[in-house]
């Protein structure tokens, strides 16, 4: 089991690699997903979020994407985007992974730690997945 904090690392990046340990058949957990971050101007990608979240199929809205507003399932579904998860490896590789916010009990001392490039919080063209969410309407806890 790999452990992996996501405390000022960008996503796309700890996606990327969460993704190729996943199908290699490690189980992953990710703790502090709320504070990972997504570089690019916030505005625009709250834009982005917020017109995805929107799009509604007019025929049957139930068959809609859906985007979470909550940062561990955000963080997680952008994980999943980055897996073949309608084949059976995908679904496979998507059941050992686990998101959480904060640090559960008990699961910093199991399996091995794997560190990521960690942003400095000096760069402005960047946004934290909690405060992303916060503008998308998530008003529960984020860390």
């Amino acid at each position: 089991m790999i452990v992996i904090d996501a405390e000022n690392v960008v996503v796309g990046r700890m996606a990327a690699a969460v993704a190729k340990l996943l199908l290699k058949g490690e189980s992953v957990n990710i703790v502090n997903a709320e504070k990972a971050v997504i570089s690019g101007e916030p505005k625009v990608n709250v834009t982005k979020y917020r017109t995805r979240r929107l799009q509604k199929d007019r025929a049957n809205p139930e068959h809609s994407p859906y985007i979470s507003r909550r940062p561990d399932l955000f963080v997680k579904r952008i994980i999943r985007g980055m897996l073949p998860y309608k084949r059976s490896r995908g679904k496979r590789a998507f059941k050992n992974l686990k998101v959480y916010m904060g640090v559960p009990e008990g699961i910093e001392a199991k399996g091995q730690k794997m560190e990521f490039k960690k942003r400095d919080k000096v760069n402005a063209r960047m946004l934290s997945i909690s405060e992303l969410c916060r503008k998308l309407g998530y008003t529960g806890y984020t860390g």
